[in-house]
């Protein structure tokens, strides 16, 4: 639009309205931060089941899930479980930050709810947290962090002679270096479901919830 004032051209630019981001189907920032009012940690667990189902599983269903799913079922068995490993390694990294409430800053970080290095943050959660924890010891969690997760997701190809098999027990096997990828997915889920019931009642857990959905609602 041109606008004449006085012998003068001057033009005005067009005012563009912020965009409303999801965080989940259906539910914005604004959405988010009008919930989050009704969340109180240690207080009544209606609310926080609502969060879980409304926010937490609806995100990760329509994100990670759903996409890992229909990967999985076109069942064209040319390597597409380099890809859905990769999609889990990523959920776990913030299935963890999550637990603990933590963001990801790369510069600077101010703990001790940020981080930068990942490591520490993914491998602590792999073996001390169920139902992972039995199948990690420490040097485990770091082989497969190095050489599975890093090496997916920065070189897109697994290292240190790891390989990715549709299906087979235990889920990640340290030993022969096979990670399952439908195997490892149903591990997921399961643990999603847990920390959803825990969730109700957990007032720590209820923290770094809240934590982490005000940051991604920031």
């Amino acid at each position: 639009m041109v606008i004449k004032n006085a012998g003068e051209v001057k033009v005005s630019v067009p005012v563009v309205p912020a965009r409303s981001q999801l965080i989940a189907p259906g539910r914005t920032k604004e959405d988010w931060h009008n919930f989050a009012e009704r969340l109180v940690p240690g207080g009544d667990g209606g609310p926080w089941k609502e969060a879980f189902e409304g926010f937490l599983l609806a995100r990760l269903q329509s994100r990670y899930i759903t996409p890992i799913a229909a990967v999985r079922d076109a069942l064209k068995w040319n390597g597409e479980g380099f890809a859905i490993v990769s999609i889990q390694c990523a959920l776990i990294e913030f299935l963890a930050a999550l637990r603990e409430g933590k963001r990801f800053r790369y510069e600077n970080p101010k703990p001790p709810h940020e981080y930068r290095n990942s490591r520490d943050l993914f491998c602590d959660f792999l073996r001390r947290t169920a139902p992972f924890a039995s199948m990690f010891t420490k040097a485990q969690a770091w082989d497969f962090y190095g050489n599975v997760r890093c090496g997916l997701l920065h070189e897109a190809r697994t290292k240190g002679e790891w390989i990715v098999w549709a299906s087979g027990s235990p889920a990640v096997d340290c030993q022969r270096k096979i990670v399952y990828r439908d195997s490892f997915q149903e591990l997921i889920e399961s643990y999603i479901r847990d920390y959803g019931r825990a969730l109700v009642g957990n007032a720590l857990l209820q923290e770094a919830f809240l934590r982490k959905f005000n940051d991604l609602a920031d």
